[in-house]
């Protein structure tokens, strides 16, 4: 390279650091980000990039003052990045600059600290390529509580320990422009599902070797295949879709429970054998699908949806059968349909319909934290008996603690007494336990023996 290139990239870069804009160097073969648009939605603050062409790019958070930063690889401003001023959005102004000479940086100043979600919309019918960039406020107690988790993680992993938690993704169904069902008291569906699930959210934080993934935390838009790559990405070990039903007919009332059905599976199979063609980093079960021939890809994806079929039919059976304490259960099977949120192929996958918002007195009692808790702990319980019997190997419920039992389907207080050399009587003492009576996925404390 000539000493004046030098120069010149090293003077690009210092200006790129101070958030300089840079005009391109000559001969630029990159996307261009033509214009970025934003908009208030509640409490979601959304900017979508607009772009002539595809561009990598990678997000990450600052504090101190709190910021958020894009890197489009490969890319450039056609024009000037301003948004215009908004008291309600979390953005309160907007830099960017070149970046190694090829990639752009946009540095978005804020109001305060967020959570970032993304998505990117392939261009339909002329429209251009499109960035889209969720901001949701993130309570300080949340980001304590994150970084609390990831200091004893860090902790975990530096005294050679290798178990990790089970992931949990939560996702509450519609929101942003898309409200659900309205019922005849004006409560909107997208609201009450997302108190549900934060409710449970909260509580799956708080049960050992259980970790929660929120797919959508604020009042914001989310299209159903971004909802399964979510979750894909978080590795969840389970996915739960929480929503209220709604029908003409206001008498009809009760909660169920959905998952895929076969018709559902078979179109998502072919759907997702092709998408290897343009996807590099598509896998199943840690396998590149991309490097396997037709044959080989065939039978991993029907492995892999079977065992999640089967599994997503039993997390859903005791999900019921806890609900069952909460309130009416509309039918005490499970359902199959063809829901797009359901549709990865190897995470089990349910949909929990919570009541029947379009029933007046179940719209009331959607709206109150009480029904709402109650809720949530069902949900959880069921959550416990399903990974007594399923929890991935190299988790912690998996390997089991010395301290806790998590009760299986079929076990009785006398086995389980007799398994860690008790008495019924002692066990029940530890428990405060009225009588024998105990129900798959209760946690019983074990009080530790020498020997």
């Amino acid at each position: 390279m000539h000493q004046p290139d030098q120069r010149r990239r090293k003077l690009l870069r210092g200006l790129a650091g101070l958030g300089l804009l840079v005009a391109p160097l000559p001969g630029w073969a990159g996307s261009a980000v033509q214009r970025l648009r934003m908009s208030v939605d509640g409490d979601t603050t959304r900017l979508v990039f607009d772009m002539d062409g595809p561009a990598d790019h990678t997000i990450f958070t600052l504090d101190g003052p709190d910021r958020v930063v894009v890197d489009l690889a490969g890319a450039r401003a056609s024009d000037a990045l301003d948004v215009a001023s908004n008291p309600r959005a979390l953005v309160k102004g907007v830099r960017h600059a070149q970046r190694n000479g090829s990639d752009l940086r946009v540095v978005l100043d804020l109001r305060a600290a967020s959570e970032p979600h993304s998505f990117v919309l392939l261009p339909a019918q002329g429209s251009p390529h499109r960035l889209v960039l969720d901001l949701t406020e993130r309570p300080r107690a949340t980001a304590e509580a994150s970084n609390a988790r990831e200091a004893s993680a860090n902790a975990t992993a530096s005294s050679g320990a290798s178990l990790r938690e089970v992931v949990v993704a939560i996702d509450p169904g519609h929101g942003g422009h898309d409200p659900g069902a309205i019922g005849p008291g004006g409560t909107r569906e997208k609201d009450v599902v997302l108190q549900i699930a934060r409710r449970l959210a909260e509580r799956v934080e708080r049960e050992p070797g259980m970790r929660p993934v929120l797919i959508r935390t604020g009042d914001y838009f989310l299209p159903l295949r971004e909802r399964i790559s979510r979750a894909r990405a978080a590795d969840a070990d389970v996915f739960l879709s929480v929503h209220a039903d709604a029908i003409q007919d206001r008498r009809v009332q009760g909660s169920s429970v959905y998952i895929l059905s076969e018709r559902g599976a078979s179109s998502e199979a072919a759907r997702f054998l092709a998408q290897r063609e343009n996807n590099a980093d598509l896998r199943l079960g840690g396998v590149p699908i991309e490097r396997t021939d037709d044959s080989l890809a065939g039978v991993l994806l029907d492995l892999a949806q079977s065992g999640s079929l089967e599994a997503s039919h039993s997390l859903a059976s005791r999900l019921i059968s806890e609900m069952h304490r909460v309130g009416k259960v509309r039918k005490p099977e499970v359902e199959r349909a063809n829901f797009a949120v359901l549709r990865s192929p190897d995470v089990p996958s349910v949909l929990i319909e919570a009541a029947f918002i379009s029933n007046p007195s179940e719209e009331r009692k959607l709206r109150t934290a009480s029904f709402q808790g109650s809720l949530a702990d069902a949900i959880l319980t069921g959550l416990r008996a399903y990974f007594a019997t399923h929890a991935p190997p190299g988790t912690m419920i998996a390997e089991g603690r010395g301290d806790r039992h998590i009760i299986r389907p079929g076990e009785t207080l006398s086995v389980i007494a007799n398994r860690y050399r008790m008495t019924v009587s002692e066990l029940r003492a530890v428990n405060d336990l009225p009588n024998d009576r105990i129900f798959a996925g209760q946690v019983l404390q074990i009080p530790l023996r020498d020997g």
